[in-house]
């Protein structure tokens, strides 16, 4: 049983695009893309961006859809309720025949996130939230996350092992368990299900990137925040610096105070 009369429709769309990029996974011309900055766009990002557009525009034509892969949607001043999609999450993994990719689509109500549905193609675990009514895998209830003082438990990252801010609060906070995942999204999605417990990146991050994982966290009893300790707040631009993800919001808040003070 659904939580919000969209959950199930909203499971759905990124279940079936997600489907539809396992197909085009096979297709050289789906995998061409070029560099862009630090972020690799291939021509099923454009595709996926259709196809989940089209979904979620069947769903409800009142509610605009606000794309990565939709520059002119990032000029205007965001709407007062509209979905924020990341067609693939994790595209460098996509092309490179890694399992670590996503495709996801949150509704943003006012400044936050109100449900999200959050879907790995590879794995076929499909991540759902709806604010206040809990997280969700595979329609079974998340249970709340269990405390993780600073050091417990797994630090995740996308390399095999630690480098760069993941090293630094690995050696400061003595985390001994690392897991090496793809996409933004599903490291949170991960530490959400509890097989993971901290994710901290220094680099560019758009609110896309978190509006549906991030719910799924926080609807869990995980937080996310900026590098800085701030809240996503769903206003104005749509790139931060960075994110501290846990499983325990007291230990999140921890990292973050200790990073901005270094």
């Amino acid at each position: 049983m659904s939580d919000h009369p969209l959950t199930d429709a909203v499971a759905d769309a990124v279940t079936e695009v997600g489907g539809l990029l396992r197909v085009w996974r096979d297709d050289a011309e789906a995998r061409r893309g070029v560099w862009e900055g630090s972020q690799f766009k291939a021509e099923a990002d454009a595709r996926a961006h259709r196809a989940l557009s089209e979904r979620l525009t069947a769903i409800d034509a009142d509610i605009p859809v606000i794309s990565e892969e939709d520059p002119e949607s990032l000029k205007r001043e965001r709407p007062s309720r509209y979905w924020l999609i990341d067609p693939i999450d994790g595209t460098a993994s996509y092309v490179h025949g890694f399992p670590g990719y996503v495709t996801q689509a949150a509704l943003v109500i006012g400044d936050r996130p109100e449900i999200a549905a959050v879907f790995a193609p590879e794995t076929g675990a499909l991540y759902t939230a709806v604010r206040g009514r809990g997280a969700r895998r595979d329609g079974r209830p998340l249970p709340p996350l269990p405390a993780a003082p600073p050091g417990y438990g797994v630090l995740t990252d996308n390399t095999p092992e630690p480098h760069g801010i993941a090293a630094r609060v690995r050696g400061r906070f003595g985390y001994d368990a690392y897991l090496e995942s793809g996409s933004i999204s599903l490291k949170l999605c991960l530490i959400a299900e509890g097989a993971a417990h901290l994710f901290v990146k220094d680099v560019p991050v758009r609110d896309w990137d978190v509006a549906a994982p991030g719910l799924v966290l926080e609807e869990a009893g995980g937080l996310l925040t900026r590098l800085d300790g701030t809240p996503f707040d769903y206003r104005g631009g749509y790139e931060h610096t960075g994110l501290v993800g846990g499983a325990d919001p007291s230990t999140c808040r921890t990292v973050a105070r200790w990073l901005a003070a270094g």
